[in-house]
């Protein structure tokens, strides 16, 4: 294929792909009231899992001053998650674009980054939404600086921490993907990440208390599963070098 005829394709996987998001984004934004009384506002409310689980009375009242923020608020929540459950069909998308450029071994990882890939993010999203998010809104609802100031939640606050919490660990999961993909380039070895083992949880540590509120119970919540992500990653980047050793041989007899 031609140079064009390469960004032809490259035109119609990503016009293929914008339309999977619009078609979800659509069938979310009309089913409003399931999508935000069943979903988005549930660890607004006592009866959400997080707090039944550990015995929390806790309920937040949200107020709109905006005009025109709970319609924005309804096509950006409607284009995020619509964007989150038509990803699959759009990494799909992807690999059949890519695919034909790449030998049989090298699709065989690909794929399987791919798909290690998918279920990390929607991972991350299940631990933001359903540990994160009710933890940072636990300790943002109680905390006070003065009685005489009492709390009283926008919508486009909760929209916007909800959005970052859900999508910021979804990326973070990603990162046994990254440690793999390294590996396989010879960019870092298993005896790294274990040396450099206390320093990785400092920094876990760091970034537990960037993407929570900085008390020690949020911090932790947060930091277990990301140290449990690098444990994983330890033993992913073992794999890669073990192939890559199983590897060299063969290309050395050759």
């Amino acid at each position: 294929m031609s140079f064009w005829d390469h960004l032809d394709e490259l035109r119609g996987t990503l016009f293929r792909s914008i339309v999977i998001v619009f078609v979800f984004s659509i069938v979310l934004f009309c089913f409003k009231g399931f999508v935000f009384d069943g979903f988005v506002f549930g660890p607004s409310r006592s009866d959400f899992i997080f707090y039944r689980l550990l015995g929390l009375d806790f309920n937040m009242s949200l107020i709109n001053i905006d005009l025109s923020a709970q319609f924005f608020v309804h096509m950006k929540i409607s284009f995020i998650l619509g964007l989150i459950l038509g990803l699959p069909f759009v990494v799909y998308e992807l690999w059949k674009f890519i695919a034909p450029a790449l030998y049989e071994n090298e699709k065989s990882a690909v794929r399987k980054s791919f798909g290690s890939a998918g279920l990390l993010f929607y991972l991350g999203n299940a631990v933001g939404y359903y540990l994160v998010l009710p933890v940072s809104l636990n300790f943002f609802q109680t905390y006070s600086v003065s009685e005489a100031v009492v709390n009283t939640i926008s919508l486009n606050s909760y929209i916007s921490m909800f959005t970052s919490m859900v999508l910021l660990m979804g990326v973070v999961f990603e990162f046994p993907v990254l440690i793999a993909v390294a590996s396989r380039l010879g960019l870092i070895t298993r005896q790294t990440l274990r040396k450099y083992r206390r320093h990785a949880i400092c920094i876990i540590l760091i970034l537990s208390a960037i993407i929570t509120p900085s008390d020690p119970f949020s911090m932790i919540v947060v930091a277990i599963p990301l140290y449990i992500l690098f444990e994983c990653s330890v033993i992913v980047c073992r794999k890669g070098e073990d192939e890559v050793e199983e590897e060299e041989p063969g290309e050395a007899g050759a």
